[in-house]
C-alpha cells in the first residue's frame, strides 16, 4: 500500500525545526551582526572553560572567569584575580591561547570563518565582507590571514628568544623563565598587558632589556600588520619614503609623535608632582619609565611602576587618558579611536583654520567619506566612554561599602577609558568595584574592541542610500 504525501502544512512543520530555525537565522546575519554574536560565544565558551578546575582554583568563579575571559579576548589586560596564584598552569596557556585569539582580531576571524558557516554568498555579500574587513581587501582573506598569524608567531618568537637569554635571567628554572617569556610576549604583540606577576612589570623597572623587548612588541603590533607589509615589499627601497603608502607614512610619523610627545609630557607633569613616583629617580631612570608608559599607554596597559592616584599627578593621568582614547592604529591589536582618525581630525582642523575646503594630508586629498567617519567614530567613542562614567557613578559602585572606599571621577573616568580602549591601565579601581561596575567594564571593553561602528552596524544594520538630494543652507559655527 502506498504511503501518501505528506501535506503542505506537515511539510512545513518538519521543516520548521530549531536547528533549521537556527540555520535561517544564521544565514540572515550581517557582517557586524555574525562578529558580535560570534565573539560572545566566544567569550560564553571560554568562561566555562576558564571556571573549571582544570584552570583555576576554587577563588575563580563564574563571575571571575567572565571577566576574565572578556578582558582576554578584547586584548585589553584589566583583571579582578591573580594570574599567578588563581589560574593553574593549564590556565594561563588557555588564557595565552584567549589573548592571540583577541588579539588577532575578532573581526579578521570571524569575517574568514563566516565563509564556512554562511554558505551560497553572492558576489555582492562577499564585497560587503571585504569592506567590512578594511584591512585585508577583497578576494585574499585566506592567505592573508596566514600572513597574519605567520608573522605575529615570528615576531613573538624571536622576542621570547631575546627575553629568555638576556631578559628574565633571575628566573632560575629554565621552564619557568621560558613561560614568563612566551606568555610576555603574547601579552605584548596582542597589546594585552596581562602579567604573570601581581605587580605586572615594576620588578624590571630598571631592566633595559625587558622595557625594549615588551615595547617593542607592544609598537609591532600596534601599528598594524598593513603597515608591516607595506614596510616588508618596500624593504629594499625604504630610503625612498614615498614609495610607502599614505596610510603607512600616516601611521609610522603619528605612532613617533605620540609616543615622543606621551614621554616629555609625563616627564613634565611628574617633576613638579611632590612625592610621586618618579621623584626618587636618576634622569635616565624617569626616561625610561615615561617612555614605556607612554608606549604602554596606547592599549598596552603594562606598567613598570605602580600607578595609582597618589603616584601620578592629576595632569599625568589625564594626559595617559588622552594616550589611551587616541590608541593604536588600524589593523593591529589594539584599541582606541585610532592613530588614522586622529591625524585626520587633526588635518581637517589645520585645513579649516587654513581657509581651504579639503582636507590635505602628505599633499594627498582625503575624501569626505573618511573624515565624516573620523568624525563620527570619535564623537561616539567619547559619549560612549561618558555614558560608561556616568553609569559607573550609579549607585554604590564599590564593594557595597561607599563609606568606605569611594573613587573620584577621575579615578572612575581613567577605568572607562582604560577598558573601552582596551588598554588595561588601573588605578586599583577595577578589582574593588562591585558586579554593576564591571558589568560596565566589560561591556566597554567589547565594544571597545569591536568598534563603535561595527556596534551601531550590527544594530541598526545596513540601509541604503538615499536617492533624494535636499537643498543646502548655511550654519553659523
Amino acid at each position: 500500500m502506498r504511503r501518501s504525501a505528506p501535506s503542505p502544512a506537515t511539510a512545513a512543520n518538519l521543516s520548521a525545526t530549531p536547528w533549521n530555525a537556527v540555520k535561517t537565522w544564521r544565514q540572515h546575519l550581517t557582517v557586524p551582526q555574525f562578529t558580535v554574536v560570534t565573539g560572545a560565544l566566544v567569550i560564553a565558551f571560554g568562561t566555562v572553560i576558564m571556571a573549571s578546575p582544570l584552570c583555576s582554583t576554587d577563588a575563580v568563579g563564574l563571575w571571575e572567569a567572565l571577566f576574565t575571559v572578556t578582558s582576554a579576548i578584547t586584548v585589553t589586560g584589566l583583571s579582578i584575580i591573580d594570574i599567578s596564584r588563581d589560574l593553574t598552569a593549564f590556565g594561563q596557556v588557555a588564557l595565552a591561547g584567549l589573548i592571540i585569539t583577541g588579539g588577532l582580531g575578532l573581526m579578521a576571524i570571524t569575517t574568514f570563518l563566516q565563509g564556512f558557516v554562511q554558505g551560497h554568498s553572492g558576489l555582492r555579500h562577499r564585497l560587503d565582507r571585504g569592506r567590512a574587513l578594511d584591512d585585508f581587501g577583497v578576494g585574499g582573506i585566506g592567505p592573508t590571514f596566514n600572513s597574519i598569524l605567520i608573522t605575529g608567531f615570528c615576531v613573538m618568537g624571536l622576542g621570547t628568544v631575546v627575553l629568555y637569554v638576556f631578559g628574565f635571567t633571575d628566573i632560575s628554572n629554565p621552564l619557568e623563565r621560558l613561560w614568563a617569556a612566551l606568555f610576555h610576549c603574547i601579552s605584548a604583540y596582542n597589546n594585552a598587558g596581562f602579567g604573570l606577576w601581581s605587580d605586572n612589570l615594576v620588578h624590571y623597572r630598571d631592566n633595559p632589556v625587558v622595557n625594549g623587548v615588551i615595547a617593542a612588541m607592544i609598537v609591532v603590533g600596534g601599528i598594524g600588520w598593513r603597515v608591516i607589509n607595506d614596510l616588508w615589499s618596500n624593504r629594499a627601497r625604504l630610503q625612498r619614503l614615498r614609495r610607502l603608502s599614505l596610510h603607512t607614512r600616516l601611521v609610522l610619523r603619528s605612532t613617533v609623535l605620540l609616543i615622543g610627545f606621551g614621554a616629555l609630557g609625563l616627564l613634565f607633569t611628574e617633576h613638579f608632582a611632590a612625592g610621586g613616583v618618579m621623584e626618587n629617580l636618576h634622569w635616565w631612570q624617569r626616561i625610561q619609565v615615561t617612555l614605556f608608559q607612554s608606549i604602554s599607554a596606547r592599549t598596552a596597559g603594562f606598567n613598570t611602576v605602580p600607578l595609582s592616584i597618589q603616584t601620578f599627578s592629576d595632569a599625568g593621568l589625564l594626559l595617559l587618558i588622552v594616550l589611551m582614547f587616541i590608541g593604536a592604529s588600524p589593523g593591529g591589536t589594539g584599541g582606541g579611536i585610532k592613530t588614522t582618525t586622529f591625524a585626520t581630525l587633526m588635518g581637517a582642523t589645520r585645513s579649516t583654520l587654513q581657509g581651504r575646503e579639503e582636507v590635505v594630508i602628505h599633499r594627498r586629498q582625503i575624501p569626505d567619506t573618511v573624515v565624516l567617519r573620523a568624525v563620527g567614530v570619535t564623537l561616539a567613542s567619547a559619549i560612549f566612554v561618558i555614558l560608561m562614567a556616568l553609569l559607573l557613578g550609579l549607585g554604590p559602585t564599590t564593594t557595597g561599602e561607599p563609606t568606605r572606599i569611594s573613587f573620584s571621577f577621575l579615578e572612575k573616568l581613567f577605568t572607562c577609558m582604560s577598558a573601552f580602549g582596551t588598554v588595561g591601565l588601573d588605578l586599583g579601581v577595577t578589582a574593588q568595584l562591585n558586579r554593576w561596575g564591571q558589568l560596565v567594564l566589560m561591556v566597554g571593553m567589547f565594544v571597545g574592541r569591536l568598534g563603535i561602528l561595527l556596534l551601531l552596524s550590527a544594530i541598526y544594520g545596513s540601509r541604503p542610500q538615499p536617492r533624494v538630494g535636499y537643498p543646502r543652507e548655511e550654519l553659523y559655527i
